[in-house]
């Protein structure tokens, strides 16, 4: 195979978001959008030569032909090796940790996350270091610089390698070695949880319900769960990932896993449900009749984690991104270890997890995760909730309710406002921008402002500053307010506000989310002037 240095020029927009670079499917489709960008990841990291890379992805559409270019093109900038998931998959989960397990100098990640698969729908790209985590700050920096300044792409000519049978392949003297994708992360998992408890609990007729959304983690709940674990079968549904994901949206939320909602709470529903996400890294959990919230389920289980193995011994400190409910913040106070707040982006919590300052992290976007690798972790939730189900006996709703009981209960809520005209969304947060200073002692739907500020963040490890991070607004009431843009959308801009009340009274823990913060919802409504930037009468989608 003869190695080809091809002519290009850069292409406009490369810029890696919070994880990656994401734009619609015929984007990346259209050469040479794909190979500019790998390039610019491997002359962004200093070059590839001697390397050995983990490649895989969530199997959406245009995974495989996406993996066949990056192989081609890794053999021409002369790595020595790569590692790739059977048949082009790996979950993010995964991935993480077979760049860890097997020293490798870092992987190239294939997914959207969380967005819609297929043909017109959505496709992205990211590179994870060799601590088995997203890029960080710098390294995406270099990276995007070099998509404006690329000249040359190099490939080889001609066919790559199979990827759909387990074994070891030469692709002009570079190694390819085509893994199991699931048994290295199944075995890491076996090590921090007991399997024979939750063996047991399933053995007295626990009913737990997974639905995979028709993503990557099908298939490895169902070797988990179903064959280790001894769940019945049939308990992990839309198990078989698909390049559209059965033509879904593929998002753990009650919105877009709305099967698993009706299932729930309805009258013949399962003790305990979840689901994850596109790419495996993002989960919901569901008791029955009792939605948790990602904000409460990061400090039920930065509270409880000392009941599995892998944490008998408690944890050095916990992580969550700023827009996250402020109830973990409690849980840490009341075993007296450290709580950083980041900017929202797994990569921040990288230093820290490096550094041993925490073990647990999480994001109010449904993503919680632990030092076992460098990214969120969906079904590593799932265990670790049951661990502590069969631990304690108890349903989902109980240790909600002696959570809420012994901290407070943070009522809590997201509100999407998806595809919005993206000036109009500038200009509303250059707006509120501008008017923060004069926020504190103004009245807004019966709540006085306390404070406002704009979020950034100074890295307790390697001093790094990251500016702009979201908009906070505190209220008298306990109350908190965050709005910023999404950097994971592929059209227009997504707005997202987050909204936060605590609540210790004992008669008032039980109230409906959005009913307990309707005065919070119309305090933003009128300090951001949502409406009249946006034009929505109401969120798209509220969580």
């Amino acid at each position: 195979m003869t190695v080809k240095t091809i002519a290009t020029t850069p292409i406009e927009g490369q810029k890696p978001g919070t994880s990656g670079l994401r734009k619609k499917t015929p984007v990346f489709m259209a050469s040479p959008y794909l190979e500019n960008y790998v390039q610019a990841i491997f002359d962004g990291v200093g070059g590839v030569a001697g390397q050995t890379l983990v490649v895989g992805g969530d199997g959406r559409y245009f995974n495989d032909r996406a993996i066949d270019v990056i192989l081609r093109m890794a053999a021409a900038n002369g790595a020595a090796a790569c590692i790739v998931g059977q048949g082009g998959l790996l979950s993010t989960p995964a991935a993480s940790h077979i760049i860890r397990k097997y020293k490798a100098d870092g992987g190239l990640i294939l997914s959207a996350s969380h967005n819609p698969g297929g043909p017109d729908a959505d496709f992205g790209l990211k590179y994870n270091g060799p601590n088995g985590g997203p890029a960080t700050e710098s390294v995406t920096e270099k990276i995007f610089s070099c998509t404006r300044t690329l000249q040359e792409y190099r490939i080889l000519e001609g066919d790559g390698v199979p990827i759909d049978v387990q074994g070891r392949h030469d692709l002009a003297g570079m190694r390819v070695d085509v893994i199991d994708p699931i048994r290295d992360y199944a075995d890491l998992m076996e090590t921090l949880f007991d399997f024979d408890a939750i063996r047991a609990l399933f053995g007295r007729g626990f009913a737990v319900r997974f639905d995979a959304m028709h993503a990557v983690t099908g298939p490895y709940a169902r070797e988990i769960l179903e064959h280790r674990l001894g769940a019945r079968a049939g308990s992990v549904v839309n198990g078989t990932p698909s390049p559209d994901f059965g033509g879904g949206h593929p998002d753990p939320n009650p919105i877009w896993a709305k099967d698993l909602m009706t299932a729930m709470y309805g009258p013949d529903a399962p003790d305990f449900g979840a689901a994850s996400d596109g790419d495996g890294d993002r989960n919901m959990i569901v008791g029955r009749g009792c939605y948790v919230s990602p904000s409460d389920s990061l400090a039920v289980l930065a509270d409880l984690a000392h009941l599995a193995p892998g944490y008998a011994g408690g944890l050095a400190g916990v992580a969550r991104s700023m827009p996250t409910s402020c109830a973990v913040d409690r849980v840490a106070k009341a075993k007296g270890i450290a709580c950083f707040e980041t900017p929202t982006g797994w990569k921040f919590f990288g230093n820290l997890l490096d550094a041993g300052k925490v073990t647990l992290c999480g994001e109010e976007s449904a993503g919680t995760g632990s030092s076992h690798v460098r990214e969120k972790d969906g079904l590593w939730a799932v265990l670790l909730w049951l661990n502590i189900l069969a631990q304690t006996g108890k349903s989902v709703a109980a240790l909600m309710a002696d959570h809420w009981a012994r901290y407070g209960r943070n009522y809590y809520s997201r509100h999407d406002y998806e595809e919005v005209d993206a000036d109009a969304a500038q200009a509303l947060m250059d707006q509120l921008r501008a008017a923060l200073p004069a926020l504190p002692g103004q009245d807004f739907a019966g709540l006085t402002v306390e404070r406002a500020d704009e979020f950034s963040y100074d890295d307790p490890v390697d001093g790094s500053c990251a500016t702009q991070q979201g908009l906070r607004i505190f209220l008298t009431n306990g109350a908190r307010i965050v709005l910023r843009l999404s950097g994971t959308g592929t059209a227009g801009a997504t707005l997202r506000v987050y909204l936060e009340r605590l609540e210790t009274a004992p008669d008032a823990l039980a109230q409906d989310a959005q009913t307990a913060l309707s005065d919070v919802i119309a305090a933003a409504d009128q300090i951001a002037g949502i409406r009249a930037h946006t034009g929505r009468d109401a969120p798209d989608v509220i969580t």
